[in-house]
């Protein structure tokens, strides 16, 4: 005969579990002892008590399992926690601590212990149990295929998982919420459970099903209506525009949606409480709020307002104040007597918790040491509507940083990391450094942005003394760039190897290339490009700290490009009508101090080679021939754009530069005024107005022409002065706004000299296309083709020898889809226009040829930056007179 011990744990309720008890034991031929019932019933009740009866002491002598079950008999005894020679009381704790073991495994059901037998002081107990059974198959009902996978990932529906009844409660309330969140707020989820038999390798038999979820998200759930009631000084239109996630169906609602989503809607009506706080009412309240169904597509939400009354600031006192007086922190609160009550405003300017550099009183103390320092406002009086505050401070003891760590860098060699660090051990603690550092190892483009975080262990109060480590997770820095395409009239191919973490000195250590070098911050990139009617090879490598001490850049590039005319006899390129450039150039960017450490002066020396053979186009009038140019570059430059490089969300971001060659015709004996005159002669010649010249005559006047300006253009003189400058803004989370405006202007020392037919602005399209290498410059303008927005001649005409001058400006509106390490993507909208003049008689910077479209980026660390733009040009291209329409362009490399 066997005695029930504990209860049974399953779903069944106490009086089932003592029928099923019952009718098993009124099955025996023998009566069972009225003792053993009281002693199952006593333990049902009493097991969770403490134990006060006395119980008879046993020592177990033996322990069998029976069940469904694939585990082995000494698994489950191990499980259970019991073992053979083990004193145990019965009834006791020990009993039921091991049914509560076995039960919290989550590995079994229907668990049951009887006492088998008694053999003197030994208790031969048995353990009746089944295994839990696991998920076999997994079917989903009611979305798309692409989603499915997702929703066994998230909730962990996979093969072999054991099917509680937790897991399918969590399920059903994960996928409600979850859909309701995205507007259908009538989600149904059911779950139903198949009992299968599965069979494994070993033929042991367990249980197994086989689950179906069925979704019903219903119809989206938008809010055609908001009512409030009781509000007299906020009219309903600032309250619905003070909640920022639910609104009200209507057409402009462009980037919010109407859906309706509980969790949303309950953070909006304390935005509408704070409304009524801003404008002095601190006692407004939500009364109550409601939601009518309308129908199936639509609710209505009711809010029922108290305003309360109207209230002013009274006297500010500072308590506690030693490090600052009562007009520094009143000159940072900003706050007078009288002022309407604000309490939103009060807390911003006590602590601003949604941005970290706010002029605030918490980060004057905690950019200057005061980590540990508290700030509370206290309100003594509020007669007469007028609140009386203590702002009370403990300012704490200024800390210091002890240790300074960085962990995570498998990579990237510490010391290119400390080096960047603006907190150093024994500085004082600096909450503006701690950001700045942030951003700056945000910008070596080593490390994913998102995962950059900071912990601050050992926190020592009275010593004043806490450690800070930063956390990075390494990234893919380098790129290669692999493609081929038709463009510039034929087949292109492109191979571009880009390696930014690159490290110099471990190029002859055959153990450090994994598959290159790296770890130093250096980078290195190799460019090769190849079409029939061109060649281009590049070399370029950047050093970030010179020496290793100071934030100094040294860079230097060497390219060669090759370039042959076009025959249109046979449509190929004429290998005997060439275009050589030959570059190398060096420059050194020191990070400046003043006015602030945003600031960079760069400087460049540079040198160019052109050679011409037989190579006659508008833009140049001799063919052969060679021009050289030596330039020095200097610029400055302030970048101040947080955090992520591929998707700035604040921050802004300035150039200025002037490239600059000497003067030559101050020292170098030539008559350009002779010899400008004398070419004038020649162009009438070679235009012949009044027919009187053969044309022998004009093809010498051309010649004559043509060795003019190798004269004139053999070393070329010229300045070149360019402007741009562009801002991050946030408008909501994550929706950031991009303006933009850039200037450049050609000019020449010497106007009978004039300006030189290389380094000119080519406007139109993506601003890479530039497949005539001569040295010009391509700047984007979307909506139009590459290069197309050019000068106009006195007939309207455009020139096609690009411009002197320039400007355009852009606006751009950003969101992204996905910033994760593997792949950040965002989509744009854009509207920009930009033109181009050749004197500044001409130049109107507002007569612009305007665009506007959308786009996609994508960035991955292998690739680089790619997208695609759809722009539309709403006004004609030079020499057309209609709208330029559509038009598509892809990226590759650059940001606009």
């Amino acid at each position: 005969m066997k005695q029930s011990l504990n209860i049974k744990k399953e779903k069944e309720g106490l009086g089932k579990q003592v029928n099923k008890l019952i009718n098993k034991l009124l099955l025996k031929t023998y009566l069972l002892p009225i003792f053993t019932l009281l002693f199952f019933v006593n333990i049902q009740f009493t097991h969770a008590q403490d134990n006060t009866q006395d119980g008879k002491k046993y020592v177990i002598g033996g322990i069998s399992v029976l069940g469904n079950t694939s585990f082995s008999e000494q698994t489950i005894i191990t499980y259970s926690g019991l073992r053979k020679g083990e004193e145990v009381i019965i009834p006791g704790d020990k009993i039921s601590a091991a049914i509560k073991k076995l039960w919290n495994s989550n590995l079994f059901n229907n668990i049951e212990m009887y006492v088998n037998r008694i053999e003197g002081n030994e208790v031969f107990l048995e353990i009746r149990l089944e295994d839990l059974p696991e998920i076999n198959e997994v079917k989903i009902n009611g979305v798309k295929k692409s989603k499915k996978e997702k929703i066994i990932e998230e909730n962990t529906l996979n093969k072999g998982v054991k099917v509680t009844e937790n897991l399918l409660t969590t399920t059903k309330n994960y996928l409600e919420n979850k859909y309701k969140k995205e507007g259908f707020y009538n989600t149904k989820v059911n779950i139903n459970t198949i009992e299968v038999e599965e069979v494994d390798t070993l033929q042991t038999s367990t249980r197994a099903m086989n689950m179906v979820v069925n979704i019903d998200k219903g119809k989206k759930v938008k809010v055609k209506e908001i009512v409030f009631n009781g509000n007299t000084v906020l009219p309903d239109s600032k309250l619905k525009k003070a909640m920022k996630n639910t609104k009200q169906k209507n057409i402009t609602h462009v980037l919010k949606r109407s859906k309706y989503i509980e969790a949303d809607f309950k953070t909006d009506l304390n935005s509408v409480v704070d409304k009524f706080k801003e404008n002095g009412f601190r006692d407004a309240r939500i009364i109550s709020d409601s939601l009518v169904v309308i129908d199936q597509k639509n609710v209505a939400l009711y809010i029922d307002l108290e305003e309360g009354e109207l209230y002013h600031f009274g006297k500010i006192d500072f308590i506690g104040n030693s490090v600052y007086s009562d007009d520094v922190l009143r000159r940072i609160l900003r706050i007078n007597p009288g002022d309407t009550y604000n309490g939103i405003l009060l807390e911003k300017r006590i602590a601003d918790t949604e941005n970290p550099e706010a002029v605030d009183i918490t980060n004057l103390y905690q950019n200057n040491g005061y980590l540990f320092s508290t700030i509370n406002t206290v309100e003594v009086s509020a007669e007469g509507n007028v609140i009386d505050l203590e702002i009370r401070i403990s300012e704490g003891k200024p800390v210091y940083f002890n240790n300074v760590t960085v962990v995570g860098n498998d990579v990237t060699n510490d010391h290119v990391i400390y080096r960047e660090l603006h907190t150093r051990p024994g500085q004082l603690y600096n909450k503006s450094n701690v950001i700045r550092t942030i951003r700056e190892l945000s910008a070596l483009g080593f490390f994913d942005p998102a995962q950059l975080t900071t912990d601050f262990p050992n926190p020592n109060p009275n010593e004043g003394t806490i450690d800070l480590e930063y956390t990075v997770v390494e990234t893919g820095s380098s790129q290669i760039e692999l493609q081929g395409g038709y463009g510039g009239g034929g087949f292109i191919g492109t191979l571009g190897l880009s390696f930014n973490n690159f490290s110099l000195k471990n190029i002859l250590n055959p153990k450090a290339y994994k598959p290159v070098p790296r770890g130093d911050g250096q980078k290195l990139a190799l460019r090769l490009q190849a079409s029939q009617f061109y060649q281009t090879y590049s070399f370029s490598f950047t050093e970030p700290w010179l020496g290793g001490e100071k934030p100094v850049q040294f860079s230097t590039s060497v390219s060669h490009t090759k370039q042959f005319l076009y025959d249109s006899r046979t449509g190929k390129a004429d290998r005997d009508k060439a275009f050589n450039i030959t570059g190398i150039s060096v420059g050194l960017a020191k990070r400046l101090n003043i006015p602030d450490n945003y600031f960079t002066l760069s400087q460049a020396l540079s040198y160019q080679h052109y050679n011409l053979k037989n190579y006659n186009t508008g833009l140049f009038t001799f063919g052969d021939g060679y021009s050289n140019n030596l330039a020095y570059t200097i610029g400055l430059s302030r970048n101040s754009t947080y955090n992520d490089p591929v998707f700035p969300v604040g921050g802004s971001n300035f150039s200025v530069s002037a490239k600059l060659t000497l003067p030559y015709s101050l020292f170098n004996g030539v008559d350009y005024k002779e010899l400008k005159d004398e070419r004038e002669d020649l162009e009438y010649i070679v235009q012949d107005p009044d027919n009187i010249y053969t044309p022998a005559e004009s093809n010498e006047a051309y010649n004559g022409i043509a060795e003019i300006d190798q004269e004139r253009f053999n070393w070329l003189e010229f300045y070149k002065v360019k402007f741009k400058a562009e801002w991050y803004q946030e408008i909501v989370k994550k929706l950031v706004l991009k303006p933009s405006a850039e200037f450049g202007f050609l000019g020449a020392y010497n106007q009978d000299r004039g300006d030189i037919p290389f380094e000119r602005f080519f406007l139109g399209g993506d601003g890479l296309g530039s497949y005539s290498l001569d040295g010009r410059e391509s700047i984007a303008l979307r909506g139009y083709p590459n290069q197309s927005i050019q000068p106009v001649d006195a007939n309207g005409n455009p020139t096609n020898d690009g411009g002197t001058i320039y400007n355009k400006f852009s606006l751009e509106l950003r969101y992204p889809i996905t910033l994760k390490q593997q792949a950040k993507i965002f989509v744009l909208g854009f509207m920009e226009g930009g033109i181009s003049f050749n004197d500044f008689k001409d130049y109107s910077p507002y007569d612009l040829k305007r665009s506007a479209g959308v786009g996609l980026r994508v960035f991955m660390p292998a690739f680089g930056l790619l997208g695609i733009d759809f722009g539309y040009g709403f006004d004609p291209i030079p020499g057309q007179s209609s709208p330029n329409g559509w038009e598509t362009h892809f990226i590759i490399g650059q940001q606009f």
